[in-house]
Order: C-alpha cells, then sequence, then structure tokens
C-alpha cells in the first residue's frame, strides 16, 4: 500500500529578532552619529526616523547575525550617503569668506540660507548620558563645532570610516562589513581623512573645558554678568586676544577684541537687555539669548551662543540666529522680564 504522503505543517510567523523599543535605545546615539555626518539637528533627527521606519519595515528579514546595533548603523550610514548625494557640504562663517571690520551700518551683510550653515546641537540628543568616562569626553569632543565643520570638509565615505573608527572605536574589520568594503579600503580612507583634517585650517587645539572647573565657571559667569549689562569693555577683557565672531545665517564674522567691540557697541547694540540662559550644546558652554520684543516687559527668542575656550580666554563666539532652535533645546518660547534671570 502506497504510503500518504503528510500534508505540509502550516509556516509558523516569524518572531520579529528585536522590538521597538529596542530600536528605540539606539536612537540618541545614532542621532549624534548622523548630526556628525549632516551638521545639522534637524536633518540628523530626519535621518534617525527614516532609520526607524526602514529598519521597522526590514525587522522580519533581520536574521540576528550581526548585532542588532551594527544593523542599525548601516541602515543610517546609507540614509546619510542619501542626504549627502549632490549636496554642499555645511561650514561655518569662517571657512567661506575672510573676516569683515564691522560695518558702519546697522547692516549684517548677506543672510545665506539653509542649507549652507553647520548647526548647534543639544548635548542631550547628541552625546552619551553614560558610559565611561574616557569614552563621553571623546564624545563631547566629536561634537564641537570646529570638529564636526572640519569633517564636513570630508567626503561622506570618508567621514563616515573616521566617526566610526576614530569617534565610536569600531575595529576596521567592523567598518569594512558595515560598508560592504575591504580593511585595506577602510584604512587607506581613514588615512586620507586624517590628512584632510591636519590640513585644515578649523581651529581644533583647545579642548573643551571642564563644566566642574572653578575657572572656567567663573569665566562663563563673567561672559553672562556683561553681556546681560551690555558692559561691552568686560565683555572684551574676556576675549583671547585672536577670538573670532560669527552669526549664521549671515555670512559676516569678525576677528578680534577690538573688531568684536565695536560691533557691539555700533548694530550689535540691538542685543541691550537681553538675558542669557545657560544650555549644554555642542560639547561646549552654551546660552540661549533672549531679547527685548516690542511688547513690553516680554523677551523673544533670538540666537544660541555657542563658546570655544582657550587658555583661560574666550576664543570663539557663535551666534545661532534661529529662533526654531530654541525648541530643539525646550527652551521657553518666550520671557517675561519679571520672570527672566536677574
Amino acid at each position: 500500500m502506497t504510503g500518504l504522503v503528510p500534508a505540509a505543517a502550516p509556516v509558523a510567523a516569524r518572531t520579529p529578532a528585536a522590538t521597538p523599543d529596542q530600536l528605540e535605545q539606539y536612537r540618541r546615539e545614532l542621532t549624534g552619529f548622523c548630526y556628525r555626518m549632516l551638521g545639522s539637528i534637524y536633518d540628523a533627527e530626519d535621518a534617525v526616523q527614516e532609520v526607524m521606519v526602514r529598519a521597522w519595515r526590514a525587522l522580519d528579514r533581520f536574521d540576528g547575525r550581526s548585532s542588532l546595533r551594527s544593523w542599525l548603523y548601516r541602515i543610517a550610514t546609507n540614509v546619510c550617503f542619501d542626504s549627502l548625494d549632490g549636496t554642499r557640504r555645511r561650514a561655518l562663517p569662517m571657512d567661506l569668506s575672510p573676516a569683515a571690520s564691522p560695518p558702519v551700518e546697522a547692516s549684517l551683510g548677506e543672510k545665506l540660507g539653509d542649507p549652507t550653515w553647520l548647526g548647534p546641537a543639544p548635548d542631550e540628543r547628541v552625546l552619551p548620558d553614560s558610559g565611561d568616562p574616557a569614552d563621553v569626553a571623546v564624545a563631547r569632543e566629536s561634537v564641537r563645532l570646529a570638529f564636526v565643520a572640519a569633517l564636513q570638509e570630508l567626503p561622506p565615505r570618508q567621514r563616515a570610516v573616521l566617526i566610526l573608527r576614530e569617534v565610536l572605536r569600531w575595529r576596521a574589520e567592523e567598518v569594512a562589513t558595515l560598508l560592504g568594503s575591504t580593511v585595506a579600503s577602510v584604512n587607506s580612507a581613514l588615512q586620507r581623512a586624517r590628512a584632510t583634517l591636519a590640513n585644515g585650517a578649523a581651529e581644533r587645539g583647545s579642548s573643551a573645558p571642564d563644566p566642574l572647573d572653578p575657572e572656567h565657571a567663573a569665566l562663563l559667569d563673567q561672559y553672562v554678568t556683561a553681556f546681560e549689562a551690555y558692559d561691552i569693555e568686560a565683555l572684551v577683557r574676556l576675549l583671547h586676544a585672536d577670538a573670532t565672531q560669527s552669526m549664521p545665517p549671515w555670512a559676516l564674522w569678525l576677528s578680534g577684541p577690538v573688531d568684536i567691540g565695536l560691533w557691539h557697541l555700533g548694530p550689535g547694540g540691538a542685543c541691550r537687555g537681553s538675558r542669557l540662559l545657560q544650555v549644554d550644546a555642542n560639547g561646549s558652554p552654551a546660552f540661549a539669548q533672549y531679547k527685548p520684543s516690542a511688547v513690553a516687559g516680554r523677551l523673544e527668542p533670538w540666537a544660541i551662543h555657542v563658546l570655544e575656550i582657550r587658555d583661560g580666554s574666550i576664543s570663539s563666539i557663535t551666534n545661532f540666529v534661529d529662533t526654531r532652535l530654541f525648541a530643539a533645546f525646550g527652551l521657553p518660547d518666550h520671557l517675561d522680564v519679571a520672570d527672566a534671570p536677574a
């Protein structure tokens, strides 16, 4: 008697190798990676959202042979490459033109739009909130404005290799697998990226100051006091001899305490009466500036100041005049004078 062929067993639904919550735990570090790649917190968060969408749609095809983290970084790298295809790099004003003397008239000169400018990033969105202190210190250095601006000078593939190898400390074999390349190719890209950064003009000689250092804290207190009192003589005394000030999205930038002081006494005088709130941005000291508005007793968002400090003095002030940033930093949409810090 011919045996009966048993009916095929129903195919069981495949259990995903990860859950949405497991994907979400990588959002912060992926945002940091995409910010370094793209130079904009807005673009970085859009990119990470796209990563999450792609990952969720493909989750049933993730077989777990690589780690979930490596898989997500592969998706994130491809999303960044797609975003960077055909776009010009973001930069700081110092990268685009020579320094200007303060204009006599109350004009900031040419205003350039997005995506020209590198933008600031809140620390809480791009830096790890815990971990080995040495790794956290490296992460803080790697989101400083000068370093992120220098990264934008690299071709996208070299940019990714340098971030993965030197910031995230991936092995060359891991990066080669992620990029579908070879170890020799990864090492060559890293060598070229290092050479480009070494030859770049961006200021990377100073390190991010320790926020717990009392001299650092005192310098920042003096900056706030001088700016809020609009005591320009006191403000200038805090500046390094080769200090710079820039105000994206305007192309104008200033070099040296004299020109910076003249600017504040001239067109910059419109900032008189402002108040500053301390924020954490780019691993550096930063402040949110609220400026007097047409409504009596009300201060409106104006700019995010990101400072660099070298040898106990302020070496760079970048004023990002973009009121959208206040929401990104979780700041109030206005201050009442009575509620503003004294």
